[in-house]
């Protein structure tokens, strides 16, 4: 585990004890080296939430790994039973309130404090199973059981620790968990195929007569742009359904997910302006972009405090 910095954070959030503080601070630095946009939205709460931020992302990122690591030799028997067995243990410390793991003593202590219910994280776990043997998805409503817990219990998790003013922000939370997953989708579908997988649904491409070779063949072509452009909209109509749940948080917590909400479903607008090539570009949020969002976010956060 990497040395423990002197952040303000931890202090701000009375995380003194120097083990449990190490532990966030591996969070954290899992968070700052692989979720940029993620971090930077999360520097927008107040540094006494941010810690706990961090142990769910760093929880996450883990698992995430273990499924996704392209480098990794182990075959996929072996993420299965890494995965497995890391799950396990992880559910097993959150019952158990405590852990001896670098990235669960964040987790657990994050869980004790806000009482996040621990069927999120099963969920998730689930979902990350699924990664390793499913490929692909008939219908919408297929695809939701993984984006579930992929996706939608991350917005779930946060609920508790961004502070909820109303029981309706759990569900605005939950579609705009679905939005950010979903955008992803978009972005990463040549990425994805070279991984065997197709996160679109199959009868959302059969609809503009889309089929799994024509993904794979990695042609750009007019039904494959319609098929997106049904994605984007599908995006952006949840979007537009969850933003009425941001008032119902507490208004410190407000800027950091309006970043957020513009950053992660934005990269939908960073696909339009690649002409919807995703076979060959990768759409990315500009350094520009996340300035001119995060700058404002700043503002309104510093008078939210």
């Amino acid at each position: 585990m990497r040395r423990l910095p002197r952040v303000s954070e931890l202090r701000a959030a009375g995380i003194l004890e120097p083990v449990l503080a190490a532990s966030y601070a591996e969070c954290k630095r899992l968070n700052s080296q692989h979720g940029k946009t993620y971090y930077l939205a999360t520097l927008l709460l107040p540094a006494a939430k941010r810690p706990y931020v961090h142990a769910l992302y760093g929880f996450a990122r883990y698992a995430d790994e273990i499924v996704d690591d392209l480098s990794s030799t182990l075959t996929e028997e072996e993420k299965a039973a890494a995965l497995k067995g890391w799950g396990a243990q992880a559910i097993s410390d959150i019952r158990g309130g405590t852990s001896i793991d670098p990235i669960g003593r964040a987790l657990v202590d994050t869980v004790k404090k806000y009482s996040i219910p621990i069927e999120y994280f099963e969920a998730f776990l689930h979902s990350m199973e699924m990664d390793l043997t499913v490929n692909e998805y008939r219908t919408y409503e297929d695809l939701m059981e993984y984006v579930y817990g992929s996706a939608a219990v991350i917005g779930l998790q946060m609920v508790p620790i961004l502070g909820a003013l109303s029981p309706e922000a759990f569900e605005a939370a939950k579609k705009l968990g679905i939005a950010f997953q979903l955008a992803n989708f978009i972005r990463d579908i040549g990425e994805d195929l070279e991984r065997g997988r197709i996160y679109i649904p199959i009868d959302d491409l059969a609809r503009f007569g889309v089929t799994r070779e024509d993904l794979f063949a990695r042609q750009l072509t007019p039904p494959i742009v319609e098929a997106i452009k049904f994605q984007i909209e599908r995006v952006r109509n949840l979007q537009r359904e969850a933003s009425v749940g941001i008032a119902m948080l507490e208004p410190a917590s407000r800027p950091c997910i309006e970043a957020a909400s513009e950053l992660y479903c934005g990269i939908v607008d960073e696909v339009e302006d690649i002409g919807y090539d995703i076979f060959n570009f990768r759409a990315k949020t500009s350094t520009w972009r996340r300035i001119k969002v995060a700058l404002p976010a700043y503002l309104r956060a510093i008078r939210a405090r």
